[in-house]
């Protein structure tokens, strides 16, 4: 006998409306479960496919795994799934009629060993939702509790596995049901051990000619196993049995980076296995090098077949058929790989074209770009003459109907903006004011570049293409032209411009926020601030004015007035920057260490120094309004368009990613709790040695690294609970502030700005994403902010061995440097330098098995020996009996080369001279240790602040956001860089404030 329910379905529509929809729902007691094992065939009508006899358990995947990963559940390889109607539902509503077509066809094809339950039909099965239960947590529940049932229908006789992705459904389920177990899909790989080896679908990362590659949580141990797939492959791989499992090395190697240096130790073999298949090719152009001349005529003198050498060392040598390999010998040159035949062990590819001479600047940033596929063309025609115009003869003007829907802030409110020195793209400016009831007002004002940059116009397509404003060392490759990006877009001082403003009312004392306002304005920039003097501002030395330009021409009554005003202005918004940021270390916020430095080029673009960041608190305060504009803009867009708004989320990352750091803290007494990013942030305050401040900096570095990257994503795509920032501790974040640079933050606006149409009760008139759509254009920009990040970091490192090529190693200072010890390896260690913000591999043993030994008079020598490692240290013991151990942390005599390489990068090269700190001479020591105080002095101040605010010990765990910012100026040029920034760095620097400008947060 049917029962009837009604279901209850509430629908949003594109246009953020809920619909509220009930149908009848009709249970029963006997739907078809398609087991062999039924005791009931009639009864459940099995006719059709039926699931095979011959399997140990069935596997039940709960619908993220279904969404997610229906690629790797179509192998014939796994056997008795059974897809639960819940599943297959989400499926269908979340990721479009393409995906659930797959499913279906999966389900009818007879090859496959799956069938389709339908659990919400099934009297004994079907779980209403719960009120406030979520949607994805009832899901979990119904796919479950239909597990539990399946079970016992088939009299217990076959186990059941559920796989999931909750990783809070694992504990809460797992031992509930004796024979239903519950486990998280990484686990699937040690539950199939026991059938035929299992092949997954994966994306290769890492391979090259000379080592291993990784493949997710998979090692492919050399070349044969990689079966002629490439570094971006899609594959398929065989998971090979546990005996011939391998683990990651913990040797330091030619071309080892930082981040290889990481890793398990060989004790702990991690899941290996082969290349059986490749599913998607991943082959783009490579800038190669053709081999010398005496190599060319070794291959034979008429020889039109050359191997040339990629500049990548993940690729292997490519060969193309050419009679110009002598002359092209000096050059960097782009190939296409065309094929690779099952018998060759290198692939085929063609000519393309010719970048530069090696060695040559602009032939080597060329070789940047292509690597990372980064197009700097310029800007067409077609786009250009769309542009508006901003010309003595035809200057740009505020037009009376944008007069009438703005708010207009120019004569009420005191708008300013802090940038570094010369900095043209100014995407945001501040202000603070004093309301009539008392309370403040604090204004963040950002570009309204959307008002210039219609959806799917010529310029739109192209900055969505470019996705970011490309970064390097001596120059930058702009999302926008520059008559946004300079100009119109610009807020620059003086000059009235469009923005979108988010402003708060808050409260005199508390600065608990009362009121939020979000809209279009007019605003006019009345100083344009660089940082130092904004800072001198604040620390009360007001003898920088004559360097602010806005003042030289006022008289003393009106300077004097302005300069009060200003001042107050910029000690009210440090005052509730402290605030916002005490709350947030309270959550749990992070405070990471980056290793920053400016590179300093002379307009020939010569490199004439590497220089400390100096950190300043008017940085924290700029970043912390930043931080506050773009949690606000977050919760506006998605409280508007709750499944297709775009955010950013950083996930917490891997604990085992963290066992370096707790290892190396060890070493020094400290304890490094990771449960949470509040306990992590509490523990790293704690690591404090008062003898060597290099210390917690180390291990703050070491922590960044361990750090998953923040992405951006759709809201319609995952979980509310995944929209966590784990290193901001904000529920919801996004980026708003920076859209002269960054397409989000063009599509954050369009969604504000249909948001507040929506609040109006006014049409939409903004050209909005479907979640789906939404999700690929995250992918893309994701992509793009990767390649930004690498070729930035490229280009800071190809900087790095210019300034150290080809000097003299004994006569010249700058080669010689102190160093810190922060890891052992085997065969050396890894070696910060703080004085020029370096990190890099210290031999201990050569290619030649000799060991160092280090005299008295500061310098080394190679001699026959040993290593013996140690978990915190490393012994070097000579056959003559010398013996010198080095420990972690330790500070060390380094000397510093360029190791120049013909057909790769060139990279920096350290040699330890001694194992005792260098000297370094007064004026360097004065320059750093004033440096140093200025740091101590920022935290102390802000700390204390936080404790009178709080009334209660608050940690000094402050987001370091480090605005250094590369200008292009139409004159002389002042090149400013971020030394190094992690793949895996957390805070984006955002906005135009910036060390850095991008991908932090």
């Amino acid at each position: 006998m049917l029962q009837k329910r009604e279901k209850v379905l509430l629908l949003r529509t594109f246009q953020g409306r809920t619909l509220r929809i009930v149908r009848e729902h009709y249970l029963r007691p006997s739907v078809p479960c398609n087991s062999p094992l039924c005791p009931q065939p009639a009864a459940c009508r099995n006719e059709g496919k039926l699931l095979s006899g011959d399997v140990t358990h069935y596997m039940i995947p709960d619908w993220k795994v279904v969404q997610d990963y229906l690629e790797i559940l179509e192998f014939p390889e796994l056997k008795g799934i059974i897809f639960m109607q819940t599943a297959c539902q989400a499926v269908q509503h979340q990721r479009g009629r393409r995906q659930y077509n797959k499913l279906r066809n999966l389900l009818k094809d007879a090859r496959h060993d799956c069938v389709l339950f339908a659990n919400e039909f099934q009297q004994y099965c079907y779980l209403p939702r719960e009120r406030g239960e979520s949607m994805e947590k009832w899901q979990t529940r119904s796919i479950y509790n239909a597990a539990v049932w399946y079970y016992h229908h088939c009299q217990d006789r076959m186990p059941i596995i559920m796989v999931t992705e909750d990783e809070e459904a694992v504990p809460q389920y797992g031992s509930e049901t004796e024979g239903v177990f519950v486990i998280s899909f990484k686990g699937i790989l040690n539950v199939n051990k026991h059938r035929a080896q299992i092949e997954a679908f994966v994306r290769l990362q890492g391979a090259s000619s000379k080592d291993s590659g990784l493949v997710s949580d998979i090692l492919i141990h050399g070349m044969k196993a990689r079966n002629r797939s490439i570094h971006g492959d899609m594959v398929v791989v065989e998971l090979l049995p546990n005996s011939e499992w391998k683990g990651r090395t913990v040797a330091l190697c030619e071309n080892d980076g930082d981040d290889k240096a990481t890793g398990e130790s060989p004790s702990e073999p991690m899941p290996t296995g082969r290349v059986v298949g490749i599913l998607q090719k991943n082959w783009r152009d490579y800038v190669v090098t053709f081999p010398s001349k005496e190599e060319v005529q070794s291959q034979g003198k008429n020889a039109q077949k050359i191997l040339v050498t990629p500049w990548d060392y993940r690729i292997p040598k490519i060969r193309i058929s050419t009679q110009q390999a002598e002359a092209l010998q000096d050059f960097r040159v782009v190939v296409r790989i065309d094929s690779w035949e099952s018998t060759s062990v290198y692939p085929n590819g063609h000519f393309v074209r010719v970048l530069g001479r090696i060695g040559d600047l602009e032939g080597e940033i060329a070789t940047i770009l292509v690597e990372n596929n980064i197009s700097v063309a310029p800007f067409s025609e077609a786009q250009m003459c769309k542009m508006p115009v901003n010309t003595p003869e035809n200057p740009w003007k505020v037009s009376p109907e944008e007069e009438r829907e703005r708010r207009d802030l120019r004569k009420t409110h005191l708008v300013f903006s802090i940038d570094p020195k010369g900095c043209e793209d100014v995407d945001d400016t501040l202000s603070v004011r004093t309301l009539n009831n008392g309370n403040l007002e604090l204004g963040v004002h950002i570009a309204d570049v959307t008002h210039f940059v219609a959806p799917n116009s010529y310029i739109d397509i192209e900055a969505k293409t470019r996705a970011t404003t490309y970064y390097l060392a001596d120059r930058r490759y702009d999302m926008l032209p520059s008559i946004l990006s300079s100009d119109l877009c610009s807020l620059l001082g003086g000059v009235d411009r469009y923005a979108v403003s988010i402003m708060w009312e808050l409260d005199k004392t508390s600065y608990e926020i009362k009121k939020v306002w979000y809209g279009r304005t007019i605003i006019r920039s009345s100083y344009k601030l660089f940082y130092e003097a904004a800072q001198e501002l604040l620390d009360g030395n007001f003898k920088i004015i004559d360097d602010i330009p806005e003042f030289r021409d006022l008289d003393e009554r009106s300077r004097q007035a302005k300069l009060e005003e200003l001042v107050w202005a910029i000690g009210k918004l440090t005052d509730i920057a402290r605030h916002v940021r005490a709350k947030r270390d309270l959550c749990g916020a992070l405070e990471l260490e980056g290793v920053e430095v400016r590179v300093q080029l002379d307009e020939k673009k010569n490199i004439r120094d590497l220089i400390p960041k100096q950190p300043l608190e008017v940085h924290e305060t700029v970043a912390e309004c930043m931080i506050l504009a773009n949690h606000w803009a977050a919760k506006k867009i998605w409280e508007s368009f709750p499944h297709q708004a775009l955010l950013r989320q950083h996930p917490p990352p891997h604990q085992e990613f963290f066992s370096e750091l707790r290892e190396c803290a060890k070493a020094k007494g400290f304890f490094i709790d990771t449960r949470s990013n509040k306990t992590l942030a509490d523990s790293l305050d704690n690591a404090n040695d008062p003898n060597d401040p290099i210390v917690n900096r180390l291990l703050r570095s070491m922590a960044t690294q361990a750090m998953s990257n923040a992405l951006y994503f759709s809201t319609g795509s995952c979980a509310e609970e995944e929209f966590h920032h784990y290193g901001l501790a904000l529920d919801k974040y996004t980026h708003f502030t920076s859209p002269i640079r960054r397409y989000a933050d063009i599509i954050v606006h369009r969604l504000l700005m249909a948001a507040i149409s929506k609040d109006k009760k006014m049409e939409v008139k903004e050209n909005l994403f479907s979640n789906k759509d939404l999700e690929e254009l995250c992918r893309h920009i994701n992509n793009r902010n990767r390649a930004a990040q690498h070729s930035q970091k490229q280009s800071t490192e190809l900087f790095q061995c210019m300034y150290f090529k080809d000097k003299d190693q004994e006569m010249e200072e700058r080669c010689i440097a102190d160093g810190v010890i922060y890891s052992i390896r085997t065969n050396g260690v890894l070696v910060f330098i703080p004085r020029f913000g370096i990190k890099g591999a210290a031999y201990l043993k050569n290619k030649d098995g000799l060991v160092i030994s280090c005299g008295p008079d500061s310098h080394s020598e190679w001699k026959p020996g040993s290593l013996q490692r140690f978990q915190n240290k490393i012994t070097s013991t000579t056959t003559g009996g010398e013996s010198i151990t080095f420990h972690l942390f330790d500070h060390v005599t380094v000397r510093i080369s360029v190791q120049a390489s013909r057909c790769h990068s060139d990279t920096i090269r350290l040699e330890i001279m001694s194992n005792k700190p260098y000297m370094i001479p007064d004026s360097e020591l004065l320059h750093q240790s004033s440096l140093l105080l200025k740091s101590d002095l920022v935290k102390e101040v802000t700390r204390s602040v936080e404790e009178a605010q709080l009334a209660q010990e608050v940690k000094g765990n402050i987001i370091q956001e480090d605005f250094q910012k590369y200008c292009q100026t139409k004159g002389r040029s002042l090149y400013m860089l971020l030394e190094e920034i992690r793949d895996l760095a957390l805070l984006d620097v955002s906005d135009s404030h910036g060390i850095g400008n991008t991908h932090l947060q």
